[in-house]
């Protein structure tokens, strides 16, 4: 366990974060009182917050339209091979339930929405003490920063993920291979990943995958 701020406790290991967002939100809201934008956001932050901790993720922060979970960073096996393999799976499988859940539904009874996902998977600082629902600055690290990008460059109705989550959840989720894009602060173009559907897989496949 590595100690890095005073009076916490944190360890380095690899998470998958997830970040997710509604396409458009600000002009649909632009019209709206504010009533109307606070019951879409409960409607939507219920929804989404659902899926995430059915799958096993934690949210660690809601904010406007967007909101963002992590997967992997607590449990009694976290941060092994085989829990960030297994970690990223479902969190990729979260984004694409998200899109179902979502897809059809009115928020609030009114309001019919579009989302996008993107994911990364890295190393991060995970502060033990906020692995937990509303565990605001729980983890920390350019893995963050990278899955926010990522949900931005989504095309609209899709969940995209970095090189990493794809080659960690790859026995699991079939993938269709994006055009590279240039993101803001990177200096190489980041390779993109569409997530089609979950695949099932022996498990002996997935545990030499994992490997």
């Amino acid at each position: 366990m590595n100690r890095t701020t005073a009076g916490l406790r944190c360890r380095r290991q690899t998470v998958t974060v997830l970040f997710v967002d509604i396409v458009g939100f600000t002009s649909l809201i632009d019209d709206l009182d504010c009533i109307d934008v606070r019951d879409l956001q409960v409607d939507y932050f219920d929804a989404v917050s659902s899926v995430v901790r059915a799958a096993g993720g934690v949210v660690e922060k809601f904010i406007g339209d967007a909101v963002m979970a992590v997967f992997g960073a607590s449990g009694p096996r976290a941060g092994q091979p085989d829990e960030t393999c297994r970690a990223a799976a479902a969190a990729v499988r979260a984004g694409l339930l998200i899109q179902e859940a979502l897809r059809g539904r009115l928020l609030a009874g009114r309001f019919p929405v579009r989302t996008r996902v993107g994911l990364a998977t890295g190393d991060a600082i995970v502060d033990l003490d906020a692995a937990r629902d509303g565990g605001y600055g729980m983890v920390s690290g350019s893995v963050v920063a990278t899955a926010a990008r990522l949900q931005a460059y989504a095309p609209h109705d899709t969940v995209v993920v970095c090189a990493a989550t794809q080659s960690a959840s790859d026995a699991a989720i079939a993938y269709q291979e994006m055009p590279p894009v240039s993101v803001a602060g990177k200096a190489a173009p980041v390779e993109l990943w569409r997530a089609l559907q979950p695949q099932a897989v022996p498990a002996q496949r997935a545990l030499q995958t994992c490997a």
